[in-house]
């Protein structure tokens, strides 16, 4: 069996890899146009910004390599140019001589990856502009910055890279612009988890631009769409990546509705004895079952030891994906999984929405706050999706629930599960615990939420709520929701006379624990529509700025 394999980054090798493993007799090569294989993408920044000292560390693995340990033979600079698929015959291209060779399969693999967008913006070919997706582009980079010592910076995109890059860079002590379209960083997050992120960027002296765009770039500056001027001695373009499907639309592969190549679950296309992997693949969702694209280098490892399995008389198949996603900005850890709120919304949920603040580890060790938001279905109890912020425990606790989510759960479910503890660790009731329960009580109407967003709407709607802040009377006047009164928990209960039990009434704490405590007295009480503003007065403060 010839099995031919284009493209030789994370997915390409991990088909041949694993397909070896099954097989020691199929002849496998790997044609790939650029200079380097199997290299970490996500490793690029932090060798821009000294925190990986050795570009080799990037990429461990050449062509020499994989032929010794795994009889493979992999062709650099080798770009196909034509497939005859009838025939079953590659036309290839080697870019050093322009020598142009044939090459027969049985099974064709098509790995050829995404490629970084530019953006339709005079300037993007100027030599100070770059994009940051190969060990190529690391290396002019790092001439770049050695030889010309730049001091100002512009990324132009704040998702993954750019904000990576708004860090490394600044960690080199260049002055950064940060220049985003959208009227938030991170288009997966909601907005008001995606603040947090924008206040500890520039926090650390980023210079923030939402709602703007570039529309030039000169060799000293770009120019933005509301006319300002941006020192730029260098300039990134971090506006995402396109699936390369080119080549496999010449050969009439069915293009799926993200704009990648559709595959089922065994990686297979629409043509027989032809897949796709990796960030030129489609992939779908676990909870909706719909196609979705998000191209991660873990995501395109797993299609291709999938692919590998399969070619080889394997029974593997591909589950789906959550979306999950993690990323640094300086000493804030940002994670999701699943679907944010107005994904959830858009897929037509009713749902159920906690914000969530408490400690990643006992507070008396010293442990900080995450910040949780947690998305249900109201119907189901099913967890749709989370986000969280944080300087600590946050990659553990999305994990956490990407596992619990992968297998199903229902937000009631994330209180049982037996998490480890110890006050170094975690809390006794640790806050993927606490969000189960607190979402699990929402849902059946117990303890029901109000998220800022929510209650802002329903006020300027003209309902007419009784609101009391439950917190101490000089955390009160420090801030406070408009029109609440301050009622400490210690004294609601006497005072609880005073108030209206016909009418619809909110309590809040700083965080939510007290507010909750003061809905149940008053749901006690016989108050008949409490709620707990979702996140207390620390969220609420946060969504009003």
């Amino acid at each position: 069996m010839k099995i031919r394999i284009i493209g030789s980054v994370a997915s390409g090798t991990s088909v041949a890899a694993k397909a070896r493993r099954n097989n020691e007799e199929a002849d496998i090569r790997i044609y790939d146009r650029d200079y380097d294989i199997s290299y970490s993408v996500c490793g690029i920044p932090y060798f821009v910004g000294d925190e990986v000292e050795d570009l080799e560390t990037l990429n461990p693995r050449n062509p020499a390599w994989f032929k010794k340990r795994y009889n493979v033979s992999i062709q650099t600079r080798h770009e196909v140019i034509d497939i005859d698929h009838d025939n079953k015959t590659l036309t290839i291209k080697n870019l050093d001589t322009e020598e142009t060779v044939t090459d027969t399969y049985d099974v064709l693999v098509f790995a050829t990856g995404a490629s970084p967008i530019t953006p339709d913006i005079e300037g993007t070919e100027l030599g100070h502009v770059f994009h940051v997706r190969t060990i190529q582009h690391a290396g002019a980079i790092e001439q770049f910055i050695e030889s010309r010592k730049p001091k100002t910076a512009t990324i132009i995109g704040a998702g993954y890279i750019g904000l990576e890059m708004a860090e490394q860079l600044t960690h080199l002590g260049i002055e950064v612009t940060l220049l985003q379209r959208s009227k938030q960083v991170m288009k997966h997050l909601d907005k008001d988890i995606a603040d947090h992120v924008a206040d500890t960027l520039e926090a650390h002296g980023v210079n923030l631009l939402l709602g703007q765009e570039a529309v030039r770039i000169t060799n000293t500056d770009v120019i933005t769409s509301s006319g300002d001027t941006i020192a730029s001695d260098i300039v990134f373009l971090a506006v995402g990546v396109q699936p390369n499907t080119a080549l496999a639309e010449k050969i009439g592969i069915k293009i799926g509705e993200t704009g990648a190549i559709a595959v089922n679950e065994k990686m297979q296309t629409n043509l027989p004895d032809v897949y796709a992997v990796g960030d030129v693949a489609e992939s779908f969702s676990v909870i909706t079952g719909k196609p979705l694209y998000r191209p991660l280098g873990s995501t395109a490892n797993k299609m291709g030891r999938i692919a590998g399995d399969v070619i080889t008389g394997g029974t593997s198949a591909h589950r789906g994906i959550l979306g999950t996603g993690i990323v640094r900005v300086f000493e804030l850890a940002v994670g999701q999984t699943g679907m944010n709120e107005q994904e959830a919304l858009a897929h037509g949920y009713d749902i159920e929405t906690l914000h969530n603040i408490k400690p990643a580890r006992a507070a008396y060790l010293g442990g900080k706050e995450i910040i949780i938001k947690a998305i249900a279905d109201r119907a189901t109890g099913q967890l749709l999706g989370v986000q969280a912020v944080g300087e600590e425990g946050v990659d553990k606790r999305i994990d956490v629930f990407v596992t619990a989510m992968t297998f199903g759960a229902k937000a009631e479910d994330l209180f049982h599960l037996d998490l480890a503890y110890a006050p170094p660790f975690s809390t006794t009731k640790d806050p993927v615990m606490y969000t189960g329960m607190a979402l699990d009580n929402a849902i059946k109407k117990h303890n029901k939420l109000l998220t800022p967003k929510e209650l802002q709407h329903r006020l300027e709607q003209g309902e007419n709520f009784q609101i009391i802040d439950t917190r101490a009377k000089d955390q009160y006047n420090t801030s406070h929701v408009p029109e609440a009164v301050s009622i400490p928990l210690a004294e609601l209960r006497e005072k609880a006379k005073e108030l209206d039990p016909k009418k619809p009434t909110l309590c809040y704490c700083n965080s939510g624990v007290t507010g909750n405590a003061a809905q149940n007295i008053l749901r006690n009480m016989g108050f008949e529509e409490v709620y707990n503003l979702s996140g207390g007065n620390k969220n609420y403060q946060k969504y009003r700025k």
